[in-house]
């Protein structure tokens, strides 16, 4: 998935001493479905976890990235569920 990084990354240690990175993308594309045109809009949550998080540093608000990875269910502080993009590859574009 290719999106605009929404504002910069955020991030943590886990108790087990593994470095996190969270940041949320907006991905924009136009896709066919029906013979027709639509545009396609997801802001999506990117959870980064280990050694690729350093590949994050640069990354700024604006920045435009393509996250190859999964997805996975999360749940909200507030138990909302969010669907989050876990990365496994991480290229910046511009």
């Amino acid at each position: 998935m290719v999106g605009e990084l929404v504002k910069k990354p955020n991030y943590s240690t886990s108790p087990a001493g593994i470095e996190h990175c969270q940041f949320s993308i907006d991905h924009r594309s136009i896709q066919q479905e029906a013979g027709l045109n639509r545009q396609a809009f997801v802001r999506i949550q990117v959870v980064v976890t280990g050694e690729l998080t350093q590949l994050t540093r640069e990354f700024v608000a604006g920045s435009v990235v393509k996250v190859t990875g999964f997805l996975n269910r999360h749940e909200s502080r507030n138990g909302n569920p969010l669907l989050v993009l876990h990365a496994l590859q991480l290229e910046m574009i511009n």
